[in-house]
């Protein structure tokens, strides 16, 4: 009788014990004992020992920070929108130029750089000089600038909702941004008359901008960029001329700047 019973002990402990030995842990930290029973795209399956076997629980994976299984393994699980293992395949760097930029006097180059999904940094280099010489002053210098874009995300959720592309979708990118360049003076006269003076001055000019826009990809390969920004300017301009090549503004007398471009490139 000793032996049966402690067999049935025995039977018993191992039931009671082997069924709750998974645990999924949830993103907000809370623990759910179980037996795992299956692991799709979207939804984990498991049960649980106080209900019957055949009642199988579900639950989104993007609530699922981890799973502890019983052997001691334990399974990372990558939330579908910012998972950065959702998007290992794509390219997260992007090299654009300023389409119509060499029109306006200044040839633009932007280095864009994915930090993680929804967030990037862009760096963008202007050649002031490299393009038309639009106010016939003969320009020469640089502007830099230095933003950090938030990348929108959905409305609302669906499961498996991502992004199409790490580098695609409307965003906001505040950055600062800095000219310096020398030309020549004009002078403005009269309803629409202008006139250069001969003598080089020297432009130094700073900004902080708030800009919107939108970026698209094409097939993991091509990327086109819109945008447009305000925001404030200040610096040391020699001529009442507003037109500072990396924004327009922040001299003769007012603060406010304003932006906008295009941007075509490759991803790499």
């Amino acid at each position: 009788m000793k032996k049966i019973y402690f067999v049935i002990l025995f039977i018993s402990s191992l039931s009671a014990t082997g069924f709750a030995q998974d645990r999924i842990i949830k993103t907000n930290k809370d623990t759910i004992q179980c037996l795992i029973k299956e692991i799709g795209d979207d939804e984990i399956k498991y049960t649980q020992k106080d209900f019957k076997g055949d009642v199988i629980f579900g639950i989104d994976k993007n609530k699922v920070d981890k799973i502890l299984f019983s052997d001691g393994k334990e399974l990372k699980i990558n939330d579908s929108m910012f998972g950065e293992a959702q998007y290992a395949t794509q390219h997260k760097n992007a090299l654009k130029v300023g389409f119509l930029s060499p029109l306006f006097g200044a040839t633009s180059f932007t280095f864009e750089h994915s930090l993680k999904p929804g967030s990037s940094i862009e760096a963008t280099l202007g050649l002031i000089g490299l393009g038309s010489d639009i106010n016939s002053n003969k320009p020469s210098g640089l502007y830099l600038k230095l933003g950090y874009k938030f990348i929108k995300t959905p409305d609302y959720y669906q499961k498996g909702t991502r992004f199409d592309h790490i580098l695609k979708g409307a965003y906001l990118r505040p950055e600062i941004a800095f000219a310096s360049y020398s030309a020549e003076t004009t002078m403005y006269y009269g309803l629409f008359g202008t006139t250069t003076t001969g003598t080089t001055a020297t432009n130094t000019m700073f900004a902080v901008i708030l800009n919107t826009g939108k970026q698209w990809v094409v097939q993991d390969r091509f990327v086109f960029d819109w945008f447009i920004g305000v925001g404030y300017g200040f610096g040391t301009s020699n001529s009442d001329d507003a037109f500072h090549y990396a924004f327009v503004g922040g001299s003769s007398g007012s603060s406010f700047v304003l932006t906008s471009g295009i941007r075509i490139g490759i991803l790499f």
